[in-house]
């Protein structure tokens, strides 16, 4: 069976190499340099299971700039292109998705269209009236950076928002080719994008609390480790998802959750909207921990939200580095990976060593070996990193 992937990124590249092992799987991407590296099997993202599945593997897998070869005799056609939060209408922008729906309605084929793109609640459902088309599905994913290929060989679940024939064996694809015994849940469409916002919201919410916590902990002089563990005994809390942080970031949290609060016009909420604030609310306080230091230049380690991944995209270290910048000090910043010497108009520096001798305080959300050997100049919330 031939199976198209519209977007090369990390959710549409796990699939791809997930449903190539063993299916005929091409990959479609508007960037000629992803498109050369997935030919010559070199991952464009960070992801340790897509990386050996290249090495090890004689996938069935290509990649190509050219939609109508990668469209053309598809029985399905998964989208997995970028929805980026628009700050000025309060949705994402779905401009990618509709331009690949529109592409395979001029093609006038036999398939079945997946979304895999976080999209808000009621987009297939409009969408199936804007261009009165059936043959489009939702299905979220569940994937976190740097193991998107893991969560989908291992998933906790595989939901599809469609109940016909064709959701059910897309749901078998999926099935097949997890190496556990996932539970399989059909729904309506709408119920699906519900399910993919309110899910991501809750780890919001996870991530906000216990930062919550530190901050309170901090502030009264207590240990914020006691506290956590004591707390995370109880197993309906659970040890996952509490170890303070600078704020939650990355490709999912914070638009999802923004979204989610939009979609909730007109509806009575007070949970939802504090989420979304309490992330900012904890970078004014990191932000204004460093300043009370009068520091004369502060370095920030790693751009990165975690280990493991090579995203920079709204990491909270961005937003507290424009706060600390706003007070007129200068800001470092050691980040390896970017080849700029300038990121958001401060110096990027890749010596370790040059960057531990011209900083006084250091800013470090996840905590290594490096960071180990600063001594006392390191400020960090990751209490939880030899764990």
């Amino acid at each position: 069976m031939k199976i198209a992937v519209a977007g090369a990124g990390y959710v549409g590249l796990s699939l791809a190499t997930l449903l190539s092992l063993k299916n005929e799987v091409v990959t479609l991407d508007i960037v000629p340099e992803k498109v050369d590296m997935i030919n010559n099997r070199v991952s464009p993202i960070k992801d340790e299971y897509i990386e050996k599945c290249f090495e090890e593997f004689d996938l069935n897998l290509k990649a190509t700039l050219d939609y109508k070869e990668a469209f053309e005799g598809a029985k399905y056609i998964i989208i997995s292109t970028p929805t980026n939060y628009d700050e000025e209408t309060g949705y994402f922008d779905t401009t990618s998705v509709e331009d690949i729906i529109k592409k395979v309605g001029s093609m006038n084929i036999n398939t079945t269209m997946v979304v895999k793109s976080t999209v808000p609640v009621g987009f297939i459902k409009s969408i199936k009236e804007k261009y009165e088309i059936n043959n489009i599905m939702f299905s979220p994913e569940f994937l976190r950076e740097g193991k998107a290929l893991y969560d989908n060989l291992y998933p906790s679940r595989i939901i599809i928002g469609d109940k016909s024939n064709e959701a059910k064996e897309f749901a078998s694809l999926l099935k097949a080719a997890a190496l556990n015994d996932a539970p399989v849940l059909f729904m309506d469409s709408t119920e699906a994008e519900a399910v993919k916002l309110f899910s991501n919201t809750y780890l919001a919410l996870r991530v906000a609390y216990f930062n919550e916590l530190d901050t309170f902990a901090e502030i009264k002089g207590l240990n914020t480790s006691d506290i956590i563990r004591g707390v995370c005994l109880d197993p309906r809390i659970g040890n996952h998802y509490n170890n303070p942080s600078f704020g939650y970031g990355g490709y999912c949290l914070p638009k999802d959750t923004k979204q989610l609060l939009t979609n909730y016009d007109n509806v009575p909420q007070n949970l939802m909207g504090a989420i979304v604030k309490s992330n900012d609310t904890r970078k004014d306080y990191i932000a204004d921990k460093i300043v009370s230091k009068k520091p004369n230049c502060v370095g920030i380690y790693r751009l990165t939200m975690k280990s493991g991944s090579d995203n920079f995209r709204t990491s909270a270290i961005q937003g507290i580095i424009d706060r600390i910048k706003s007070k007129n000090i200068k800001v470092l910043i050691y980040e390896p990976t970017l080849e700029s010497p300038k990121f958001n108009d401060c110096d990027v520096i890749k010596s370790f060593e040059e960057f531990d001798e011209i900083t006084d305080v250091v800013l470090a959300n996840r905590v290594d070996e490096n960071v180990v050997k600063m001594n006392g100049k390191v400020y960090t919330r990751d209490i939880f990193f030899r764990d």
